[in-house]
């Protein structure tokens, strides 16, 4: 078997126990990598109503076959496990070098099971796997963990991924952080790492990932990798001005949401776009591995010294969600949410939900206290003050740790909550894009842009322009290849970024160069449809109610938008989703029918 090593490293923190286990070619041809192997476990051997915080809860960390080798932006690893935020599925992405170390060691995925009664981290060089104590680690941050593992196995070349204290206090928005700065940010996987008191995993691997026939994968990949930087966005505005490249755009087509979403343009966009941070602060740029398009950013602040980002998500979740237009002190926030170890778009969205609980008068000064700084519109003081408060739980940090559906609850005003499932929307205000809206709603991990992404043709043309406001049967398909697409591209380990340049053939390409393998298109493409119903599958057995939960805040179903050139609009959700239900081949309540279980090979789990 070329481009997976068969082999699944299973670790039982509650015993101390470590077993090597393998997988066979069959089983990767159906399920090829990160998401896919993580939703099979999960369903295969745990009982999907558990709580996320208990033992029960199992946490995977898994490569994809192209992981660790030189496909574009081939160091993608996945975390997986049942999310403390919104009780569904989480399964958070990330990049670095952590992935392609971890298939360099010689394996495929990491089943972490149970809880230790003392923090402790997993140490894996090559073969050789050991779980030591981490007492001292306990309360360090996420750049001070990596320098003393580092110190402490003497090796700088050891990949870690770790927790930072918000995981530790169990941040129900913690992320698992790797490289400094690189996050698997979404539905609080950190929080059930510091759960089963796992501070980190660490790995050293010395093996090459062993391809089908070298000569042609190397003549495929430089192909695609070609194609990107051949691309205007992948090899243009990417490399260029980072992500933030797309604060104009955005902002100029009136889907940057402003002020928990009451607006969606930012007066102040250009002062903290791409453009504006490459002149004020940029030093360079910083690629993951092997990706030729390096959108990641290396800043320097006066007040701070040299950090890394923030990536487009980060500078609107801490800025224009709460109508703050400091660059500088965006950037400081950024650094500290790296350090604590917490995902930016839900810390930034519960804040927001504070602003606008604030503002309505239904969180007062009191329930803050005297000292803390109030919940004004643009007032940067909240940002530093309450990330280290959330951190720690402190004060009234601990409410907001609970993420902002929880905070909205607790003073009656749920209707200010922007998220789906529990989780804080991203970046992009769906009135300005329907499609995009129907993506929110139907995503298997609640508030979500990156399972699906259909800014890409309603806003930026790829892989064509479709009208942002048609809400007609292309549209609604198109949403479904999309979510299909992207569980596909996480599933190889590749970035979803790839997308700007590359389309379903390309993929289909490097990983049957790299796999011997002759599949289609076709049948990769359903490789994702089975993987996102597996998902779908998890969340019903969770409890999920299709007909509540798939669904948007009433602000953009009822509330038209006020500025802009989607001025009037809202998403026409109620003539989308009975459409979308129907072509996934589900009930008209949203259940996967027996049919398609048997169709996509699920009824075994």
């Amino acid at each position: 078997m070329f481009a997976y090593w068969g082999k699944i490293l299973r670790v039982n923190l509650t015993d101390g126990t470590i077993k090597e286990e393998t997988f066979d070619e069959k089983f990767a041809k159906k399920w090829l990598g990160t998401r896919g192997f993580g939703i099979y476990f999960l369903l295969k051997e745990m009982d999907p109503t558990v709580d996320p915080l208990s033992p029960e809860n199992k946490i995977l960390y898994t490569t994809g076959p192209l992981t660790g080798t030189t496909a574009p932006t081939g160091g993608r690893y996945m975390v997986i496990t049942k999310s403390p935020l919104t009780g569904y599925i989480a399964m958070a992405n990330s990049g670095g070098f952590f992935g392609a170390e971890l298939k360099f060691a010689g394996w495929d995925a990491i089943i972490v099971e149970g809880a230790s009664d003392h923090p402790v981290y997993l140490y894996i060089n090559d073969e050789s796997v050991e779980l030591r104590d981490a007492s001292h680690l306990w309360g360090k941050t996420s750049t001070e963990t990596e320098e003393a593992l580092k110190e402490e196995i003497g090796d700088k070349r050891i990949r870690a991924a770790l927790i930072g204290p918000a995981g530790e206090n169990l941040v129900k928005f913690a992320a698992v952080m790797n490289d400094e700065h690189r996050a698997a940010g979404r539905g609080g996987v950190g929080a059930v790492m510091g759960s089963k008191k796992l501070k980190a995993i660490v790995v050293r691997g010395h093996k090459r990932v062993e391809v089908a026939d070298r000569a042609k994968f190397t003549s495929v990949v430089k192909e695609k990798t070609d194609k990107l930087r051949n691309d205007p966005v992948a090899g243009g505005g990417l490399p260029k001005y980072g992500t933030a490249v797309l604060v104009n755009i955005i902002n100029q087509n009136g889907l940057y949401p402003t002020k928990n979403f009451q607006y969606s343009q930012f007066e102040y966009a250009e002062e903290q776009s791409g453009e504006a941070m490459t002149a004020k602060y940029l030093i360079r740029n910083k690629p993951c591995y092997a990706c030729p398009i390096g959108c990641g950013r290396v800043n320097k602040l006066p007040t701070l010294g040299i950090t890394e980002g923030p990536e487009y998500e980060s500078i609107w979740a801490l800025g224009a969600h709460n109508g703050i237009n400091d660059l500088a002190s965006i950037i400081h926030a950024n650094h500290m949410a790296d350090e604590y170890g917490m995902d930016t778009i839900s810390l930034g969205g519960t804040l927001a939900t504070a602003m606008e609980l604030y503002e309505k008068g239904l969180l007062k000064q009191e329930d803050l206290g005297e000292e803390a700084p109030p919940f004004r519109w643009g007032n940067t003081e909240v940002l530093h003050y309450y990330i280290e408060k959330i951190a720690k739980r402190e004060g009234f940090g601990d409410k907001l740790a609970e993420g902002g559906y929880r905070l909205a609850e607790m003073y009656n005003g749920v209707e200010y909550f922007m998220g789906v499932k529990k989780q804080e929307l991203p970046a992009y205000d769906p009135r300005g894009a329907e499609g995009h809206g129907l993506g929110y709603a139907t995503n298997n991990r609640g508030g979500c842009h990156i399972k699906q992404y259909m800014i890409s043709p309603e806003i930026l043309g790829y892989p064509y322009k479709m009208d942002p406001h048609d809400i007609g049967d292309e549209k609604v398909k198109m949403v479904i290849l999309f979510q299909d697409l992207t569980a596909l591209i996480d599933a190889a380990g590749l970035c979803v970024f790839t997308t700007f340049g590359l389309g379903a053939d390309d993929y289909r390409d490097m990983i049957n160069a790299a796999t011997g393998w002759d599949f289609s298109t076709e049948d990769y493409l359903k490789i994702g449809e089975r993987i996102w119903n597996a998902e779908r599958l998890f969340n019903l057995r969770a409890g999920l109610d299709p007909l509540k939960e798939d669904t948007l805040p009433k602000r953009l179903l009822e509330e038209p938008v006020r500025n802009g050139p989607n001025k009037g609009h809202v998403v026409r959700l109620h003539l989308m989703l009975p459409k979308y239900y129907k072509f996934r081949g589900w009930t008209e309540d949203g259940k996967i029918t027996g049919e398609k279980l048997k169709e996509l090979g699920l009824e075994e789990l």
